[in-house]
């Protein structure tokens, strides 16, 4: 293709430069083999091709849904069922709703993210962007969301592929760290209201062990992740200048330097300026208070019984959990994941029964994947993308072919 290429939205047209310089084929071996170094062993190469991510994820995803199998024996499907049929279709319909608000903010949230690093860009545009990502996430195995949406705001906003994966980078931090602290507030109020410490509403919910660590080992990286971020982009040393100067006979490792230090200093950017840390802190805040709501709304409808204190500490407390939980890539979309989770937390803190449990979380996964897919595809429409295509275009393995650090051009 030659010449300019309008984006379908806002009216803003993208350069070919992206394309001529961002973009990599899609064809060629996508096995990414590599030859061995001298110490390499056969063996050694052969575990390496085999554990890719990827494939960690099916397998995860298949013996999620094995443990899922083992444990509906214990529990009457049909009785989960009939819960599900008794919900109140208009609970349900305003928990559609709430989560359907959550998405603009999100677009205006990334929005904010990109003006502080220099690449404005609008927020239904955006939107579409989050929504196209969100669904790669689901369809495509390994979380391959990240790479679709660097490859979507490069090709129709020429956003470089180091700056849109330091703008989601940043996006990630405060998502999670948003979720840490709605747990954090959540146990407090238990704690507070109730009288159980920290240490008890962990062993109240035993099922939910595994789901503690995991949101508890993300959560501590998290906090690590933000820390190093703070403490860099306020440090006055600049160790770029040094890090080329030990590289400067190896062009295809300086391209892979640039890229690093272009990634490194918008997220920098973002983490030295106030406003752009409330305006991004205050919408994570406001999107995942609406999940939370979203779930507990779900809860009300499959009549929980419980008082509505009670109902939204441990809605926030199993959503949270759940969400820290599937951040690890163990399963396609976080199934399972989040469903035992989120009916460990609500059982053990709770008089409410495990078909009950088990029915709200199963019916909130599912009525927020529903609303992610229908709003993606329309996305998809409206963009003219391919989510396989995209996430292949993004990818940096490629630089051994091109010495390109973004791989090889577009023809």
């Amino acid at each position: 293709m030659c010449g300019e290429r309008r984006s379908p939205i806002d009216g803003q047209r993208s350069s070919p430069r992206s394309r001529e310089t961002g973009v990599a084929s899609t064809s060629g071996d996508d096995s990414g083999a590599r030859s061995n170094g001298p110490g390499d062993g056969p063996a050694i190469g052969g575990v390496a091709a085999a554990l890719t991510r990827r494939r960690v994820t099916i397998a995860g995803t298949v013996l999620v849904l094995l443990g899922l199998a083992v444990a509906a024996r214990e529990i009457d499907v049909g009785t989960i069922a009939a819960e599900v049929a008794t919900a109140d279709p208009l609970v349900l319909a305003a928990a559609v709703a709430v989560y359907v608000v959550s998405w603009p903010i999100r677009g205006r949230r990334y929005g904010s993210i990109l003006r502080s690093i220099g690449h404005p860009a609008g927020t239904t545009f955006l939107t579409l962007a989050v929504f196209v990502s969100q669904t790669a996430n689901l369809a495509i195995p390994a979380r391959a969301g990240d790479a679709v949406r660097a490859s979507v705001v490069n090709t129709y906003r020429d956003v470089p592929y180091a700056s849109g994966f330091a703008s989601l980078t940043v996006e990630r931090v405060f998502d999670l760290a948003t979720i840490a602290i709605l747990a954090g507030v959540a146990m407090a109020w238990l704690a507070i209201g109730d009288g159980t410490g920290p240490l008890e509403i962990v062993a109240a919910t035993g099922g939910a062990r595994t789901a503690f660590v995991a949101a508890g080992i993300v959560t501590a990286a998290t906090l690590g992740v933000g820390a190093v971020v703070v403490t860099s982009a306020r440090s006055t040393r600049g160790f770029g200048g040094w890090l080329r100067s030990r590289i400067d006979d190896s062009p295809r490792l300086q391209g892979v330097l640039e890229a690093a230090l272009r990634f490194a200093a918008d997220v920098q950017t973002v983490a030295r300026e106030p406003r752009a840390i409330a305006a991004v802190g205050g919408a994570s805040l406001v999107v995942w208070s609406l999940d939370v709501l979203t779930a507990v709304l779900v809860l009300a409808a499959l009549d929980s019984g419980l008082p509505t204190g009670t109902l939204l500490a441990v809605g926030t407390l199993a959503v949270s959990v759940g969400n820290l939980a599937k951040v690890l890539p163990l399963s396609q979309g976080g199934v399972g994941l989040y469903e035992a989770a989120f009916t460990a937390i609500v059982v053990g803190l709770t008089p409410v029964g495990a078909s009950t449990a088990l029915a709200a979380a199963l019916v909130d996964h599912a009525l927020k994947n529903v609303v992610t897919l229908v709003g993606g595809a329309g996305a998809v429409a409206s963009l003219g993308v391919s989510l396989s295509s995209a996430a292949e275009k993004s990818r940096p393995d490629r630089s051994s072919e091109t010495g390109n650090f973004l791989g090889s051009p577009k023809k």
